[in-house]
């Protein structure tokens, strides 16, 4: 048990400022204010410990209320991912058993509740959470599996608790720290920076939507000195930078794939201090880190945090120093499991160790290195995409008899979906096929193209063999 975080923070350091975004500053209590207000309107709607409730919107102030009013009542968080598409989002609403969605703007299911009408509901009174327990699940993820089926990640308070721990002491932290809330408060890298900041009792400054210009002139301006982001991110501000970022700036933390090599040395070329980063959904953030001091390790995902193990196995023996296989890791922010999926907790969670899926090799120094962000994962800007989730999309169209999807480079995003597809008899154009995917998947999910062809790449047990089929691609 460990107490209410932000309760605890708005009385340890009530006067020290929360968040900020572009018109206003608040502090630990009176976001400890607002937070019990916004529990006191939940309660009305009849939200009790336990629900499940949906939060559909985009960084803000607003949102980060409702998150933590979402705790005080003991009910379970469900962060839902503004780029999904209706059905995707309806599909999360339904598997979770969510009682309300609370979101930005109307949305088409009889449980949504629009932010502007929620903050003039009634309040009533409550039994408010003033102690956490760990193992209390606290949110809900949904991320996509290599079956294409989104799974949602139980992430209990202690899983939080242990990331925002191991983080600090690997970063350290100041009394003047303010982080740059850039990436989506619905991914684990934007809802950790919510969590360390009332546990350290730091500042975070909300951008509503990323844009790199402006991520520069805050790190220049407004006292920014940590940063989390991707790759494609961290190119775009670079390419944006007109001048170096002050000494107080100590931070850039890159995850959401490796970090090109091009990009690693432009960052060095320009003093900003790069910490690589591998973790994922199903540990809460962080599990490795690569620091400044390591440069000569480019490439690696770093050690460790300290309250985490890493090791490498293949065919049930664990490798040794540089050997490949897949990454497995154990500590205290692992998941708790997948929300009303036993069997695939099973598959993936033994004796509290979790088989990432992931490939990679721990050199004979201890840094990790990844080979393969799972065999068949595309990272688009950061963000996971899963061929079976499209190629199961494709094959809902009548015309397409099969279909196959691969991630091929691409300069902005890093990668980029392509589909390969066998027609039935009748002829369709491939814009008509990506309008049908635009209908039923989020925007980075549809394949930037989609060819024809008269069969696809198997092997003998009829699996469709992606490395062949990359061969196929036409640049």
């Amino acid at each position: 048990m460990i107490p209410n975080w932000l309760r605890q923070r708005a009385h340890l350091t009530p006067n020290r400022v929360a968040l900020y975004d572009d018109t206003q500053s608040i502090s630990f209590a009176e976001l400890h204010e607002r937070a019990v207000k916004r529990a006191r309107q939940l309660a009305y709607l009849g939200v009790k410990k336990g629900d499940v409730v949906a939060v559909l919107m985009k960084n803000s102030v607003h949102m980060v209320e409702i998150i933590h009013a979402i705790q005080y009542i003991g009910a379970i968080a469900l962060l839902q991912n503004v780029r999904l598409s209706v059905e995707e989002v309806r599909w999360q609403l339904e598997h979770s058993g969510a009682r309300f969605v609370i979101c930005d703007e109307s949305f088409p299911d009889e449980r949504a509740v629009i932010w502007n009408e929620f903050v003039h509901m009634d309040e009533r009174d409550g039994q408010w959470q003033t102690m956490y327990n760990f193992d209390d699940v606290a949110t809900i993820m949904y991320t996509s599996g290599t079956t294409g089926k989104p799974k949602g990640v139980m992430q209990t308070y202690g899983n939080h608790w242990w990331s925002a721990i191991g983080s600090v002491l690997n970063l350290g932290l100041r009394e003047d720290d303010c982080w740059l809330a850039a990436v989506p408060f619905f991914h684990v890298s934007g809802l950790s920076i919510l969590m360390r900041s009332v546990i350290y009792g730091i500042g975070v400054y909300i951008m509503s939507s990323f844009d790199a210009k402006r991520a520069n002139e805050f790190i220049a301006q407004r006292n920014i000195t940590i940063m989390s982001a991707v790759s494609t991110m961290v190119q775009q501000m670079v390419k944006e930078l007109k001048q170096p970022y002050p000494s107080s700036f100590r931070c850039m933390l890159i995850g959401g794939g490796p970090v090109p090599e091009s990009l690693l040395q432009r960052c060095d070329r320009l003093n900003i201090p790069v910490y690589q980063t591998y973790g994922m959904t199903e540990t809460a953030s962080q599990v490795a880190t690569l620091s400044p001091e390591a440069r000569h390790k480019h490439g690696s995902a770093g050690k460790p945090l300290f309250h985490m193990n890493i090791r490498i196995e293949k065919d049930g023996e664990i490798m040794h120093a540089n050997e490949a296989g897949e990454i497995v890791v154990k500590g205290p922010s692992v998941m708790k499991g997948y929300w009303r999926n036993e069997q695939a907790t099973a598959a993936v969670l033994k004796d509290g160790w979790l088989y990432t899926g992931d490939i990679g090799y721990i050199d004979e120094e201890g840094f990790l290195y990844v080979l393969d962000r799972r065999s068949d994962l595309i990272i688009s800007g950061g963000e996971n995409v899963y061929p079976a989730e499209i190629e199961s999309v494709l094959l809902q169209h009548e015309v397409v008899k099969e279909a196959g999807v691969v991630g091929v480079a691409d300069e902005t995003w890093g990668q980029v979906p392509y589909a390969f597809v066998v027609l039935n008899d009748e002829h369709i154009t491939e814009e008509k096929l990506k309008q049908f995917c635009m209908n039923k998947l989020a925007k980075y999910k549809v394949p930037k193209r989609i060819q024809v062809v008269d069969h696809l790449p198997r092997n003998a047990a009829n699996k469709l063999m992606r490395h062949e089929l990359k061969k196929w691609v036409k640049q």
